[in-house]
């Protein structure tokens, strides 16, 4: 059983008019077999907040055009929220977007949310509730785990049996530090998602206005409206539950309901239109047997505009771009260094004079951060210098103390879902085994001559601790020992 997590907080967008330097990404990126599923429940009291395992299907036609099916299993540790995946697809149009794209990708917080829309960039560039939720969202999606037993490789063209993560990711452990965030993402997760056969361009104004089901519908409907004029004829059940993510126990009064409210939505902003005879959405809906549902959509104006459907790919500011600023170099010789070297040499050179700037003070340069910045970027780019030790050893020791703190905080939250699974099993199949227990153990006390309050408050401490012992006994998965004991807490 697992404890009842706090709901995510909702992700909060600028919607106004941004000034000058504050424009904000209009293409977002998603891998196109991915959309095929949800990633998680969309009921956060399943998928937030702590370990969680999704399974879910899909189907495919092969190179035969025989119809197939595809299964997918995806283990989340820390639980996933369905509000990460903006975060996922946004990071992944900000690496795609520079003009030499590569697995690693240094950008500040401050960055990633403002080419994101997620703050003003008057904000504060560091602190704040934006960037909590982004931090926890990236510390989510590095944990997960994703298998599918017929993933099309857009690489090899053909499908195959596949299991990848998402991300890694480094982050200074002071939330106000200015040095960048690296993102390292999965090797083969990444080739997947570089393949141009392989991507999904969307426009990310309007994925963002969306709520998360309408989100994910959205992402399947421009896959197959980018050549369609409508869709495959859809088993509700299967959309409503595999692809979107509402729960399997709604009825399918319920979930026509739920769907016909995104219909709805997405009629007001063009991504649909109504079939000639059509007046209302609820006529979508085909009976198929009692119980049974199927719907098919059609192209809306949003999808025939050529702007929307022809989105620009031109690269946005450089996520560089502010740590240059911030150790006091001019836009002048930023340019020049942005043309002149690469981005992971910049940024490493970048981190380790803010590290310096940070840890030991402007005492620590010879002459001033920017001609500190400078020597080391043409030294190092010439191979006459390697990093210093002190950076290697900051470096390392930032990583150990950043490990601790997710298996501490991972711990936590382990210890927390067996006490909510143990007191389950206290009040149903061992109540009366423990209230017995604690009554002999009571009675003996009593006995002994400790005062009642005294006996009961003791019974019940050594009642519990036998209980413990004799829980783990009987579920394995609670063992300390075990070592997939934080994958198998998901089950209870």
């Amino acid at each position: 059983m697992a404890s009842s997590p706090t709901s995510p907080p909702r992700l909060r967008v600028i919607a106004t008019a941004l000034p000058p330097g504050g424009r904000v990404a209009s293409l977002g990126r998603a891998q196109l077999s991915l959309v095929e599923h949800a990633l998680c429940p969309l009921g956060t009291a399943t998928s937030f907040g702590g370990p969680n395992i999704h399974n879910s299907r899909y189907w495919y036609t092969d190179q035969n055009r025989h119809r197939k099916e595809a299964r997918v299993r995806i283990a989340c540790p820390d639980g996933l929220s369905p509000t990460d995946e903006f975060y996922l697809w946004g990071l992944l149009s900000l690496t795609f977007s520079q003009p030499k794209s590569s697995a690693d990708f240094y950008a500040t917080p401050y960055y990633c949310l403002r080419q994101l829309g997620c703050i003003d960039p008057r904000e504060a560039k560091t602190g704040g509730k934006n960037y909590m939720l982004f931090r926890s969202a990236i510390s989510r999606l590095s944990t997960v785990s994703y298998r599918n037993d017929h993933f099309y490789d857009p690489v090899r063209g053909e499908h195959r049996d596949v299991g990848f993560g998402f991300l890694s990711y480094s982050l200074p452990l002071d939330r106000r530090s200015s040095r960048a965030w690296r993102f390292a993402w999965d090797p083969i997760f990444f080739e997947f998602c570089q393949a141009a056969s392989g991507s999904l361009r969307f426009d990310l104004h309007t994925y963002r206005d969306l709520d998360p089901a309408g989100r994910r519908l959205y992402l399947l409907l421009k896959k197959i409206f980018w050549r369609n004029d409508f869709s495959p004829e859809f088993d509700l059940h299967d959309l409503a539950v595999n692809v979107i993510g509402f729960a399997a126990s709604h009825a399918p009064r319920e979930l026509k309901r739920k769907i016909g409210h995104c219909i709805r939505r997405f009629l007001d902003c063009g991504i649909l239109r109504l079939p000639p005879g059509v007046l209302d959405p609820d006529e979508l809906f085909t009976k198929q047997a009692k119980g049974r549902y199927s719907i098919r959509f059609h192209r809306g104006p949003h999808f025939l505009n050529v702007a929307t459907n022809t989105i620009s790919s031109q690269p946005v500011d450089s996520p560089l771009l502010d740590l240059l600023r911030t150790i006091g170099l001019d836009d002048t010789t930023i340019n020049r260094i942005l043309k002149t070297y690469g981005p992971k040499l910049i940024a490493e050179c970048a981190d380790m004079t803010l590290a310096a700037k940070e840890r030991l003070g402007d005492g620590f340069f010879t002459k001033s951060p920017q001609a500190y910045f400078v020597d080391n970027l043409r030294e190092q780019a010439a191979g006459r210098r390697t990093p210093p030790d002190w950076w290697r050893d900051l470096r390392k020791e930032e990583e150990r103390r950043r490990w601790q703190a997710d298996r501490d905080e991972r711990a936590a939250t382990v210890s927390k879902t067996f006490e909510t699974a143990f007191d389950a099993y206290l009040k149903t199949e061992a109540r009366e085994a423990f209230d017995r227990v604690m009554d002999r153990i009571f009675q003996d006390l009593k006995a002994g001559g400790q005062s009642t309050d005294d006996a009961k408050e003791n019974a019940a401490h050594y009642a519990r601790t036998h209980f413990v012992n004799r829980f783990r006994a009987e579920h394995p998965e609670w063992n300390d020992d075990n070592p997939s004991r934080f994958n198998d807490a998901m089950n209870c």
